[in-house]
């Protein structure tokens, strides 16, 4: 490993210095340098100019600031003046402004003014006095009614300009008239929105704003709200244009500052009140600041001017190309170095190549002798490892060479001298075929095709296949070779008497599952068995002997080869009276080989029929079922005495085997055809309606939205009724019985499935339930049970109930649906009428009592759910009722009661639960109603009832009136039946004290508490 170590370290080093490595380093190398070195300039310079920036924005910030705050103090001497006399006029208010010098020291200041405060019914002598000051013209604008006014009375300086605000309401704008409320209550300077200001005439205007300051009404008291809004009088204030205000501000330094000014703490356009550069298209960096000036905030947004690069900045620069310049320079040169070295050192790689080649083509010749030596040996092994036997012959008769296969195949024995002599070869192997004069000879002209052959061209390639006494079947394969400079032919012989079998036992097994699906009788089916085995063994002889239902006979079933009359005496003979190997096969269960008939015992009752047959031996094996019971034989029969070979053996059980095959199919298919009769009449005579239905088409629309990203189906076809429809077009009725025609009232004696859809079971309201069925079927259920309605032939609408199954072998397709239907209809009918007399009082329609109390519980329910509801119960009962049942019969009073009933009818909310407790007591309950509400709504139902005249059927009419109890769900003793008990306490109350009233019950205190005020009228 050290030894290796300078090598490694030599090679790398001439790696790093050649022409296309060393240079690229010196120039990453140099780069490098003028990259760090460009990073410091250009940083030292980003932190000169961000340094530059914060002190301009700084300065421009302070700046705004004092200058707001001088405009400020200014309007404070003014307020001064106010405070000092009881009463300005406008001389004095004019001469302290013009000893203040606005247009000198107060840039960007229009004035000072004074809004008076005036009243809304002081608007005329306020123009009155004004008028008489010398302002015939004066006028307060703009017009409207307002709660008060703040006119501007003094402006100076009172030039052109400020003339067109003389007289203006300054609280008939809302941005203006905030500012003044917000200095009313304050007492402090306020600053107004983004106004435009009333002498802005411009084509340009500027945005404006106002700072007012108000004006108390000395010496009263103005320390708290209330006592600030008594004594004001009035407000002075100073109207600004922000371009003016800004104008000049910050000085030089400010000129490289874009300066955006926005009302309030967003930066909107709407919000915008100045902009230093408007169209500025490119700025360096920016900064947001906010300001708060009397009691009101700006946000400035400033940001950096492109100006002339800083010195920082030039040498950042000047880094930059003296690096790149000096990199480029230093790699050029180290190129030029490099590439000489590297041509020096290939040079000298050159002569050393030479000197190796030499060395290389002496190594050469020496492995090309010993090679020669291996070939021999390497393919006398590729031979006797192929698994073709391989001859090859001189076409003179001769055999040149042979593998090992060969001889194994052809049973060729050892002391055979078959290398001097071929036709003894040829002798041999034409002994072992079934048919021995084809003629295979090493020297006939005829077979060898040598006719017209030349030196140089190949034989013709022949392919034979050749069939073996002992039933093997070999494919022979000749072609012509060059060796050296004679012609030869090779010989490769194949074993291909398994694939032979297998694709002649393929081809008797697809004729007979052919004949099995087309339903043909056993017995062709089981010839076809026989056929297809002699068909390939002229000389076997083949039958089929099937066991009767009982076990102790054989029945002929296929020997089509065999004399008739030796069938006949077979035919029906006991297994126990020595019927030679068949009768032994069936008691044995087991192979059995008679070599011989003639010297057979078991044969010995039957030897003449068979020496007249001229049958010389049967092998026959038994055919079992696959629970294991015998079903018959299949036998092969010789003319000669002979033995199974292997392949004998293999085909006998193959065929008994297929034999078993055919025989449990057709008897399947009997049963099975049996079973479809039986099924088909239970079908079609069954009580139950039975639709057979077709979803294949469904399962592809379900695979299109599946595919689509569609996961939550249930969801999908609840928003989109379309595709629901859709996949309810798809479903094809293939099938139905009678009971399901009666049902949908098809025409009698006629079944067309074309008038049928979907809608026979699931009609156009039933929608959602077959969204349900398909998304549960859809999911992998097997089974689902709804209730729908479907549509009968003739457009009746009915119910029925429905089970969806999907069956056996179709649950993961969903092709097949078998839907079952039961028409409810009438016994939906005859529930309702039951539930209706079970919940209702027959005589007013009303739910009885114990429908009643059924819904007081879930309105308690509710309550102890939601704390915050609330609901009320009241009890009423007709005044006097018992005399109008002695006065005018029972008749009568069942009149009153249900006109009482839709009187109370009429007076209910949808929410409201109506009903009878008992005689001519009534109860209702007001859910969301507390215990106020629903007193104003029992003393609405009495007035009513009182008057509401009841008519009898003689025409008499009655005057009725009723006492109402009411009781608030809760209290102390929780629970519906506790709520009617106290509203009974509460009726019980409005029967003492006079009838025709109503009584409140205190739920806290659970006594009689509040009596409905109208009650006593």
């Amino acid at each position: 490993m050290p030894t290796h170590t300078p090598a490694r370290l030599r090679r790398l080093l001439q790696d790093l210095l050649s022409p296309g490595v060393l240079p690229v380093l010196v120039l990453s190398g140099c780069l490098g340098v003028t990259a760090l070195l460009w990073h410091s300039a250009t940083a030292d310079a980003e932190q000169d100019a961000q340094a530059d920036f914060d002190g301009r924005v700084r300065e421009l910030v302070n700046n705004l600031d004092q200058r707001m705050q001088t405009y400020v103090q200014a309007l404070y001497g003014v307020q001064g003046l106010f405070a000092s006399s009881r009463e300005v006029d406008r001389d004095e208010f004019r001469t302290y402004l013009t000893g203040q010098e606005l247009n000198r020291h107060f840039p960007g200041v229009h004035g000072v003014g004074y809004m008076q405060l005036v009243g809304e019914q002081q608007v005329a002598p306020h123009e009155a006095l004004v008028r008489r000051q010398g302002y015939p013209d004066y006028h307060m604008f703009p017009d409207g009614t307002r709660p008060w006014y703040a006119p501007i009375v003094y402006l100076e300086p009172f030039n052109e300009n400020n003339r067109r605000a003389f007289g203006f309401d300054a609280a008939s704008e809302p941005q203006r008239r905030v500012a003044l409320e917000q200095a009313r209550d304050s007492g402090q300077p306020t600053m107004s929105a983004k106004i435009r200001l009333v002498q802005e005439t411009g084509t340009q205007p500027q945005a404006g704003f106002l700072v007012v300051l108000p004006v108390y009404n000395h010496p009263q008291p103005t320390g708290s709200l209330a006592e600030r809004r008594a004594a004001i009088n009035g407000w002075v204030y100073a109207p600004f244009r922000t371009g003016d205000l800004m104008a000049g501000l910050g000085g030089p330094r400010a000129a490289a500052l874009d300066i955006e000014v926005y009302d309030g703490d967003a930066i909107t356009p709407e919000a915008l009140m100045y902009d230093s550069v408007p169209n500025a298209s490119q700025r360096l960096r920016s900064t947001r600041q906010q300001i708060s000036i009397a009691n009101h905030r700006w946000t400035l947004r400033i940001s950096m001017l492109p100006t002339v690069a800083s010195a920082r900045s030039d040498r950042a620069q000047q880094i930059v190309l003296f690096g790149v310049a000096l990199s480029a320079l230093l790699t050029w040169l180290t190129w030029l170095l490099a590439r000489g070295r590297v041509r020096a050192r290939r040079a000298l790689e050159r002569s050393r190549a030479l000197a190796d080649e030499l060395k290389e083509g002496q190594t050469t010749l020496m492995v090309v002798a010993d090679s020669a030596q291996r070939s021999q040996a390497v393919l006398r092994s590729i031979l006797d490892s192929t698994i073709d036997g391989i001859l090859v012959d001189n076409l003179r008769g001769t055999v040149l060479n042979s593998n090992r296969r060969f001889r194994e195949l052809w049973n060729v024995p050892e002391y055979l001298d078959w290398q001097s002599d071929g036709a003894v070869l040829m002798e041999h192997m034409c002994a072992q075929l079934r048919h021995p004069d084809c003629g295979l000879r090493l020297d006939e002209p005829a077979q060898l095709a040598l006719p017209g052959l030349q030196r140089g061209m190949p034989l013709t390639e022949e392919l034979e296949v050749l069939l073996l006494k002992d039933g093997r079947v070999i494919e022979k394969h000749t072609r012509g070779l060059q060796l050296g400079s004679e012609p030869a032919r090779i010989w490769s012989f194949r074993d291909i008497t398994e694939r032979t079998q297998i694709e002649q036992r393929e081809q008797t097994r697809r004729h007979v599952l052919e004949l099995l699906a087309t339903g043909a009788p056993l017995q062709t089916i089981l010839e076809s068995v026989v056929t297809g085995v002699e068909a390939a063994n002229e000389d076997m002889l083949c039958s089929v002997l099937l066991l009767d239902e009982q076990g102790e006979h054989l029945l002929v079933g296929a020997a089509p080869s065999l004399p008739a009359f030796f069938n006949a005496a077979v035919h029906g003979k006991s297994i126990h009276s020595g019927l030679g190997a068949c009768g032994d096969a069936v008691r044995s269960r087991s192979r059995v080989i008679v070599e011989d008939i003639r010297n057979a015992p078991s044969w010995a009752e039957h030897r003449d029929l068979a020496l007249q047959a001229r049958l010389g031996s049967c092998w026959s094996d038994p055919i079992v079922s696959t629970n294991g019971a015998v079903l018959g034989t299949f036998a092969i029969y010789h003319r000669d005495a002979r033995l199974p070979s292997l392949a004998n053996i293999a085909l006998i059980e193959q065929a008994s085997r297929l034999a078993g095959i055919a025989i449990e199919q057709a008897q399947a298919a009997v049963a099975l055809r049996a079973g479809e009769a039986r099924f088909r009449s239970l079908y079609d005579h069954a009580p139950v309606a039975l639709w057979e239905q077709d979803w294949s088409a469904v399962r592809g629309a379900l695979a299109e939205l599946e595919l689509s990203g569609i996961d939550d189906l249930a969801a999908y076809l609840q928003a989109n009724p379309s595709q629901l429809r859709r996949l309810a077009s798809l479903v094809r009725i293939v099938d139905c019985n009678a009971a399901a025609l009666e049902q949908v009232a098809a025409p009698s004696g006629r079944k067309d499935m074309s008038a049928l859809t979907l809608a026979q079971n699931f009609d156009a309201a039933a929608m959602p339930n077959f969204a349900r069925a398909l998304t549960a079927l859809a999911q992998g259920q097997h089974f689902y049970a709804c209730e729908g309605s479907f549509e009968r032939l003739d457009g009746v609408a009915r119910l029925n109930e429905l089970t969806l199954l999907v069956m056996p072998g179709h649950t993961h397709s969903l092709d097949f649906v078998i839907v079952s239907t039961l028409d409810i209809t009438e016994r939906r009918r005859m529930n309702d009428e039951l539930r209706v007399l079970a919940t209702t009082d027959f005589l007013t329609g009303l739910p009885n009592r114990r429908e009643f109390m059924g819904r007081l519980d879930e309105e308690q329910g509710r309550l102890q759910r939601d704390i915050s509801a609330c609901a009320a119960v009241l009890l009423l009962d007709i005044d006097h009722f018992k005399r109008i049942n002695d006065e005018y019969g029972h008749a009568a009073g069942d009149a009153v009661l249900r006109q009482l009933a839709d009187v109370m009818r009429d007076s209910q909310r949808k929410i409201d639960m109506l009903g009878r407790i008992g005689g001519e007591e009534f109860a209702l309950l007001l859910p969301g109603t507390a215990l106020d509400a629903a007193a104003v709504f029992a003393e609405r139902l009495r007035l009513r009832v009182e008057q509401t005249p009841m008519r009898l059927d003689d025409g008499l009419v009655l005057k009725v009136t009723v006492s109402i109890g009411i009781a608030a769900l809760g209290g102390k003793a929780p629970g519906g039946a506790s709520a009617l008990s106290r509203a009974d306490q509460a009726l019980y109350c409005a029967k003492r004290g006079g009838r025709n009233r109503v009584e409140l019950m205190d739920v806290e205190a659970d006594r009689p508490g509040l009596q409905v005020p109208a009650a006593s009228d």
